[in-house]
């Protein structure tokens, strides 16, 4: 073990590199064309095989033809941020920022994949590395996924973690079951009939029927659902009017739906179009509503939380392992891998007060204390060790 971490503290500065290189190129989700070369760079540095896709992603891999199989996961994409940060590795793509922590996702993958290739001879195990585009747009777990990423050989266990700005560098935060919400994105419009301002008796009011439709549905969080099952519903876009006395004829409502798991999420869906049509039906009004999926509740699976907890606590300590009681309604594509395997999502500090490197998550001042990719990296490596029997 202590060779173990030696070897990982003696590539920290390569690691640093890696870090700065990736965030000063950040780029949007399916076009991290330039992001796709330099991982590639540093994979062949490694002289680790890889594959290529039809997108951005890449998956490398050890096939030793073992009987079991792990996967690590990274996202590399970036977000539409103007940074606002003082560095040398400052974005220099105007608008766009690795603002979530993608950057030291992707540098402490490529340590793993370092070492863990430098010992791949005596691993029996087989091991995949996911480096997956599109986390914050469309979801590119599924890209990978329909591209045969968990098959030949099929993956038994998926891992991945994420830096956490909430925590300081060092410490592992780790949930048992349910850890993110799905998603589905609600699309409303309501159809009415236009009149003249002043004679609203001659038409049917688009907007007064929306605003009792949100109001409506508000109460399924209120007065549907039990208060020990959250559940939210946000509408973060209304549109609808030509003036401001012509009764208005047609509004568009956008929002989404988050829950905990699919009998809620089922269940939530079912009454927003009942809500919707209802109401709509008692104005007079005619309504389209469209609910789309979009990612899965990410749920861990017990026994790989169980063994990453006990990996954290012998190389970290027991004072360095957090474990957290509440879901996040934030969402994870990581999500969609735990359909095919089983599997763990984590969290690592990434926090350093002493450095002002304390904001949070999808800001223009995020940053992140770079020792935590060195935490990173031994966990994942110890974590895929720890399956070799």
């Amino acid at each position: 073990m202590e060779t173990l971490k030696d070897d990982i503290k003696n590539i920290k500065d390569w690691l640093i590199k890696i870090r700065r290189d990736i965030h000063l190129t950040p780029e949007l989700g399916l076009e991290e064309f330039i992001t796709n070369k330099k991982i590639k760079k540093y994979l062949d540095e490694i002289k680790i095989p890889y594959k290529t896709f039809n997108h951005t992603g890449i998956v490398a891999y050890i096939n030793n033809n073992a009987k079991t199989t792990i996967a690590i996961r990274c996202d590399i994409d970036a977000l539409p941020i103007e940074e606002k940060n003082d560095t040398s590795y400052k974005s220099i793509f105007k608008g766009k920022m690795h603002a979530c922590g993608h950057d030291a996702h992707t540098a402490i993958l490529l340590g793993t994949c370092k070492i863990l290739y430098n010992i791949k001879d005596k691993l029996n195990v087989n091991v995949k590395f996911f480096f997956q585009p599109a986390e914050e747009t469309v979801g590119g777990a599924k890209l990978l996924i329909n591209d045969g990423c968990m098959e030949n050989p099929k993956v038994d266990y998926t891992l991945g973690l994420h830096v956490a700005p909430h925590l300081d560098t060092g410490l592992v935060e780790l949930k048992y079951g349910t850890m993110n919400a799905s998603t589905d994105d609600i699309f409303i419009k309501i159809k009415g009939k236009k009149s003249h301002g002043a004679y609203p008796h001659q038409g049917i009011d688009a907007i007064v029927c929306a605003s009792y439709v949100i109001t409506t549905i508000q109460t399924l969080v209120s007065r549907n659902t039990s208060p020990n099952d959250s559940i939210v519903i946000s509408f973060g876009i209304i549109e609808g009017g030509v003036k401001e006395n012509i009764v208005c004829d047609e509004v568009i409502i956008k929002g989404t739906l988050r829950t905990l798991n699919n009998t809620t999420r089922n269940f939530a869906k079912k009454r927003i179009k009942e809500i919707t049509e209802n109401t709509c039906k008692s104005f007079g009004a005619f309504c389209d509503i469209k609910i789309t999926e979009g990612y899965e509740p990410l749920i861990n699976d017990t026994c790989v939380v169980n063994l990453i907890k006990a990996n954290c606590e012998k190389i970290l300590g027991k004072e360095k392992v957090i474990i957290k009681n509440e879901p996040s309604l934030g969402a994870e594509d990581f999500s969609f891998y735990l359909n095919h395997s089983k599997g763990a999502f984590y969290h690592i500090g990434c926090k350093n007060p002493n450095t002002n490197i304390t904001y949070n998550l999808h800001t223009d001042t995020f940053d992140i204390d770079e020792d935590c990719l060195i935490t990173g990296v031994l966990v994942h490596v110890v974590n895929v060790l720890s399956f070799q029997n």
